[in-house]
């Protein structure tokens, strides 16, 4: 439960947070219980979140020991320093995470390129095409999400 209900978002809202961010943070749980976050590129699809990286490493072997994570993404931000507060915009989304492979690994690589290289989608198809098999891909299912933002300045 939000404690600052009057600054909780629709689920609308908090989708499009998502869907105009750049990155987000992804926050996984170690074998030994220590979270783990790192920031990553991503891009929304359908209710869910794609994301890509090597095909080894600690993301990756977090991930199989335990695919439940949140992900955080920040959206607009202006400090206020006469107020002492911050306009902001955020979204935490909680949901398990799982490997893809064939055409949904394909097609969640092509979404990254429409996303954040959308003037060279020949090339990112070509790009696809020599590092397919050096890549993994993931999608995390979005379970639940929350949005929340303060959007005005506050008079002291």
């Amino acid at each position: 439960m939000m404690r600052r209900q009057d600054r909780k978002l629709s689920e609308e809202e908090s989708i499009e947070i998502l869907r105009k961010g750049e990155y987000g943070i992804l926050s996984m749980c170690t074998a030994n219980n220590e979270a783990y976050g790192i920031p990553l590129n991503y891009v929304l699809v359908n209710n869910e979140i794609y994301f890509h990286g090597a095909t080894e490493g600690s993301k990756l072997d977090f991930l199989l020991n335990n695919k439940k994570v949140s992900f955080c993404v920040v959206g607009n931000t202006k400090i206020l320093p006469a107020s002492f507060a911050t306009i902001y915009e955020s979204v935490i989304v909680f949901g398990s995470a799982s490997e893809v492979d064939g055409e949904e690994k394909r097609a969640g690589l092509m979404h990254l390129i429409e996303k954040y290289s959308a003037g060279y989608i020949h090339e990112g198809e070509e790009y696809i095409e020599i590092y397919y098999s050096k890549v993994k891909v993931i999608k995390l299912s979005i379970e639940s999400l929350s949005g929340k933002a303060r959007k005005r300045e506050i008079a002291l």
